[in-house]
């Protein structure tokens, strides 16, 4: 067998064991969970050998298992080889820590035949070659996640979240099914590799080509629970914890790894960026605003992760693949270690020793504090361009690094705050520094990694300039907002937002009345 075919072994070793699990769903749970921890780790092995070939041998795609030019093919690249290690990872500690969690359920050897075939659905996504492995595994990830997510059947409120996420997983499998038959009308071919170098060889592909664009993106949106659609993500709750974390391993950021891999087909389509940017931006405004008012601690996790896919995704608007796939990679190893030891949060946090009075920034230290930023931040990116030669970033790095240093700002102006002790001003002024300095470098590290696999940002036109500027505003506003907070917390105006964000904003409870009685069927 070509050695272009080792990642396979990843998946199937999963698979097996997972069928393994479903034939003695009860007499050998514990043995198979065993066996299932075993193959996650080999999957790992796996993973990292896949890059050690990457690293030797360049990109390739393995010869086609299939007839017509349909059929199974491994695509071994920056992006789906760091995927790979990725849910690789991911997936051994999340299969690691159900064996634990749910040693003694009566379902725990369904549960393990479901994560592992999640996990080698996932795994097969994100190697795909062909666009019939990748519709194939695209809809297999949404059926096992429908199966973990009803782990609990009994449980109403995990019924509405599964019979939700399959509504807008069977609408976005349909639009993907259709993007994949525009891109082979278009390309002439059903190899992934082949439609993005054709795509950035540039020429005139016409409106199928956008249209194919468009609904990679649509497709995307749904997976990764974009707003209205990301009621279904905050009540994933109901479901085990090692299903919330399992999201994580290439399941929810799915949908930005749809559009990484056709990096080179979205370009083509700049007025679809700009629904991206559009979309993307507000999610992550939304999400992180009522992510603040959440009293529980996975809710308020799921939410951060409503707000952090929108954030993925206008990075994705503005052309910044590379830096999209370093956020997948970032965020999924923060999330899931976040959800896995939710348990212990609340006893945690409570046996912490408050300090004294909090120092308050008053209007004065705020915009202090957010110029102060802005100009280091600013001197930190003019010098990594004097240091590493780079001719000039593209404007979409700068709006993106101005937005995450917005929330650097606001740890700031603690610090700049009148009755702020002198070391906390010097400690949050390190830390500023320390975030540009972080985000160039990782910047530069990302594209460098993935040159020639995913294309650079082009130049943005009248349209992206003004959704730059837009976005950047609009963060720049909600962090002032967030960093003054506490001058008009008291104000009654503040309490009702306050109880309408903690509600989101009754959109989730809106989908559920129109949607009506179709949740309140049997579920099979």
């Amino acid at each position: 067998m070509p050695l272009e075919f080792l990642p396979l072994t990843a998946p199937l070793s999963l698979l097996a064991v997972g069928c393994l699990a479903a034939l003695a769903p009860k007499r050998r749970a514990r043995q198979t969970a065993v066996l299932a921890e075993a193959a996650a780790l080999l999957a790992m092995l796996v993973a990292t050998a896949t890059l050690l070939l990457l690293t030797l041998r360049g990109s390739a795609t393995s010869p086609l298992i299939g007839v017509a030019g349909l059929g199974f093919s491994v695509r071994t690249d920056a992006v789906s080889a760091t995927m790979l290690m990725l849910v690789a990872f991911v997936g051994w500690i999340v299969v690691r820590f159900s064996r634990n969690y749910l040693d003694g359920e009566a379902r725990h050897g369904a549960f393990t035949s479901w994560l592992c075939a999640a996990l080698a659905t996932v795994m097969l996504l994100v190697q795909a070659g062909n666009l019939f492995q990748l519709v194939v595994s695209w809809i297999a990830v949404s059926l096992c996640l429908h199966r973990l997510l009803l782990f609990y059947p009994n449980r109403f409120a995990a019924q509405r979240a599964a019979r939700k996420k399959r509504l807008f997983s069977n609408i976005g499998a349909v639009a993907l099914l259709a993007a994949a038959g525009l891109l082979i009308f278009t390309y002439g071919s059903a190899d992934i590799a082949t439609i993005n170098a054709m795509a950035r060889a540039g020429g005139e592909f016409g409106a199928a080509a956008i249209a194919a664009a468009a609904l990679l993106a649509l497709a995307a949106l749904l997976k990764s629970a974009q707003f209205p659609t990301h009621g279904w993500l905050t009540e994933v709750m109901e479901a085990p914890t090692p299903v919330s974390a399992l999201l994580h391993a290439g399941v929810i950021n799915a949908g930005g790894f749809l559009l990484i891999r056709f990096a080179d087909v979205m370009v083509m389509a700049p007025a679809v960026l700009a629904v991206l940017i559009i979309v993307g931006g507000f999610t992550a405004l939304f999400g992180a605003m009522v992510m603040l008012t959440q009293p529980s601690v996975k809710t308020s996790l799921a939410w951060s992760t409503v707000g952090q896919m929108g954030f993925m995704i206008l990075e994705c608007g503005l052309a910044l693949f590379p830096l999209a796939l370093l956020h997948i990679v970032a965020h999924s190893l923060y999330k899931a270690h976040a959800f896995l030891t939710s348990g212990g949060a609340v006893d945690r946090v409570a046996s912490i020793r408050r300090p004294g009075p909090v120092a308050v920034p008053g209007g004065a230290a705020v915009l202090r504090a957010f110029l102060a930023a802005l100009a280091l931040y600013v001197a930190i990116g003019l010098a990594f361009d004097l240091l590493l030669g780079a001719v000039h970033k593209p404007p979409q790095s700068w709006a993106l690094g101005a937005i995450l240093i917005f929330g650097v700002a606001y740890l700031l102006a603690q610090g700049l705050a009148d009755s702020a002790p002198r070391m906390l001003t010097r400690s949050t002024s390190v830390y500023a520094a320390a975030a540009a300095i972080g985000y160039f470098s990782l910047q530069s590290a990302a594209e460098w990694l993935t040159a020639g696999t995913l294309p650079p940002a082009p130049a943005p036109g009248r349209l992206e300039w003004t959704l730059i500027a837009l976005t950047v505003l609009s963060f720049g506003c909600v962090a002032i907002a967030q960093a003054l907070f506490p001058l008009w917390a008291t104000h009654p105006a503040a309490a009702g937002l306050r109880v309408h964000l903690a509600n989101g904003l009754y959109l989730n409870a809106a989908l559920d009345r129109v949607l009506g009685g179709w949740f309140v069927r049997k579920v099979s």
